[in-house]
């Protein structure tokens, strides 16, 4: 045989036969190669063949006559012409084509089972994808409905109820179809093809945000124990966790507060140990020091600009706000496909690791399931949310941005992992690092807006009045925008219902307007209780709804014992999530007035108890 039309035999292909059919293989192997070579295998160097398979005297038609003579005369009945068949197989095909093919004869992929049969089984198996899990017994009926049907299958023979059992074993394997709807609708997502994802060789170049449930019972400020909403964004190129904050309920200012705290460091606090610092870590401290000066007393946590973030289409992420918000800091937002999770994997499996590597630690862990869960959580020792959420922002710096992350290998070694913050000082020396610093103003413009009249009375908001002396120049006024028919461009925080923010085109600058009634109620509360207190006196005045939202918290803050029945949980738990949500750090006011004006018949002026924004600038612990 000439070189261009030799191949390597599949050698490996002899697994596929029993194992007396291999045996027998191997045995011929011998015998063949004495007939080609003169020497079977396994002989010594110093062997020589023997006179009748010496290739020097004999032909290999020679050698073949006398091989099928010496077997013949053993008891194995064989022809030269088959030792000769036996020769050309083995060359084409290696020990494969020495062994008995008829051993290894394979059924077909489902038997005697008919095409139709299996084809019906396939649409049933399918339809299960959206529906609620149901019994094997239900899909074999389902099949046989579905045969009853169709007008081709008249004539098949349906399978007894054991072949069709058969048949759903090897057709429903890795589909869950009887097992979790969840997981079922998973695997039905899954793109056909080869999953792919966008390479990124830079910090920020390309970024994933995704909420989702965090499996911790928190203790909310009336005793209520609830969960929490995790929201978080991860950088592809070196896997940091550039922000994550827990909500009793996200919102949209959440994911533009996340935004603000990627770009800005995160300061040490106290009692976190000194080796979290950014100064004892891999990170280049010095050398950042120098381009940015908020890094002086920073913890190990990179600051990473995002260039773009993929998102899926919940309404936190596709909302104006965001959006807006992602154009002011100059960032692509890409909203992933629906129904496709395989497009933010990254940011996906993070939230999972949060809760294998964190969550679970934490006392008060309910499980991601019902099933998994323990008995008696919300009576044990529970955080409270923001200690919860001081110990997952240590625990980010201390354990995810040090821990080798398995997606962070060395190319050219492969068993090197590395950790986030090392991948990132590694990659700033090519990419260098853009300082983004932000201001009070900054914060105002990454709120949710509206856009309103300014009326002689002030703006109203869902039945709320605020008013300021520094607006009588704009009452009734056009504000220049014919976009919003004259309407007054104002930003407000979902959280802090006691203060807005309009925006002075004349004077380029923003003005910071009260709520006139804020003197009525000595805690600030945000939309979630207001529009409790509506439902609870409808058709009431303006004061007595905010007299009856001061008597809500007042109820929630007194204890179980004020109130009685699932109403009055309602009502603590509509007070306790106001108020975990009121314990972000304040951020500077821009130039505004401090003081509520009110009426001129007023004579006493309430202490304002301003709500503010959360400002990574600001210090904590600082005491005012």
């Amino acid at each position: 045989m000439n070189g261009q039309g030799r191949r390597v035999p599949p050698t490996a292909r002899l697994a596929e036969f029993p194992e007396t059919a291999a045996e027998q293989a191997l045995w011929w192997e011998g015998h063949i190669l004495e007939v080609l070579h003169g020497l079977p295998p396994g002989a010594s160097d110093e062997a020589t063949p023997r006179p009748e398979f010496d290739p020097r005297q004999h032909s290999l038609a020679e050698r073949e006559r006398a091989k099928a003579a010496e077997l013949s005369a053993a008891g194995q009945k064989v022809t030269a012409s088959g030792i000769k068949q036996r020769r050309q197989r083995y060359q084409r095909d290696g020990l494969v084509g020495l062994a008995d093919g008829r051993s290894a004869k394979q059924m077909p992929a489902f038997g005697k089972v008919d095409a139709t049969v299996v084809e019906a089984m396939r649409q049933a198996i399918d339809e299960t994808a959206e529906d609620s899990s149901k019994t094997i017994g239900f899909i074999v009926w389902r099949v046989k409905e579905i045969l009853a049907g169709r007008e081709d299958a008249a004539d098949v023979e349906v399978p007894s109820r054991a072949t069709l059992y058969r048949l759903y074993s090897k057709l429903a394997t890795g589909t869950h179809a009887t097992g979790s709807a969840s997981t079922r609708r998973s695997v039905k997502a899954r793109p056909p093809g080869p999953f792919g994802e966008l390479p990124a060789s830079a910090p920020g170049e390309l970024m994933q945000i995704d909420s989702t449930p965090l499996d911790v019972l928190v203790r909310l400020d009336d005793g209520i124990a609830e969960k929490v909403e995790l929201t978080a964004m991860v950088d592809i190129a070196t896997r940091s966790i550039t922000a994550a904050v827990l909500r009793p309920t996200t919102k949209a200012a959440d994911a533009s507060a996340l935004l603000a705290r990627s770009v800005t460091p995160e300061a040490m606090r106290p009692g976190w140990s000194e080796a979290l610092g950014m100064s004892r870590s891999v990170l280049p401290h010095r050398r950042l020091l120098t381009l940015d000066e908020r890094l002086e007393h920073a913890a190990a946590r990179p600051v990473i600009v995002p260039e773009t973030i993929v998102c899926d289409h919940g309404k936190v992420f596709v909302s104006r706000n965001f959006r807006a918000s992602c154009r002011y800091l100059g960032i692509s937002l890409q909203p992933a496909h629906k129904a496709t999770p395989t497009d933010k994997g990254t940011i996906e499996k993070t939230l999972g690791s949060v809760a294998t590597l964190f969550a679970q630690f934490v006392a008060g862990y309910t499980g991601s399931t019902t099933d998994r869960r323990g008995r008696k959580l919300e009576d044990g020792p529970l955080w409270t949310l923001p200690e919860l959420q001081s110990l997952l922002d240590e625990w980010v710096i201390a354990v995810w941005q040090t821990r080798p992350h398995d997606g962070l290998r060395d190319p050219q070694a492969p068993k090197r992992a590395f950790s986030p913050n090392e991948k990132y000082a590694t990659l700033l020396q090519s990419c260098g690092y853009v300082p983004v610093p932000l201001k009070g103003e900054d914060y105002v413009e990454l709120l949710p807006e509206r856009w309103q009249a300014i009326n002689s009375y002030g703006i109203r908001i869902k039945h709320r009045t605020y008013d300021d002396g520094e607006l009588g120049p704009l009452r009734r006024q056009h504000s220049g925008v014919m976009e919003k028919k004259g309407l007054w461009e104002i930003h407000h925080d979902p959280y802090d219902i006691s203060r807005i923010w309009v925006r002075d085109r004349r004077r380029d600058r923003w003005i910071t307007v009260f709520w006139k009634h804020l003197r009525r109620v000595g805690v600030p509360f945000g939309e979630l209780a207001w529009d409790h207190a509506c439902e609870q006196v409808p058709g009431g005045t303006e004061e007595q709804i905010a007299d009856a939202a001061a008597a809500l918290l007042r109820r929630a803050h007194d204890g179980p014992a004020a109130g009685k029945g699932s109403a009055a949980k309602r009502s603590r738990r509509v007070a306790a999530r106001t108020r975990a949500t009121a314990s972000d750090r304040p951020v500077p006011d821009p130039p505004a007035a401090e003081a509520v004006h009110e009426d001129q018949t007023d004579t006493e002026m309430a202490e304002v108890i301003p709500l503010g924004l959360f400002d990574p600038l600001a210090n904590p612990w600082r005491r005012s």
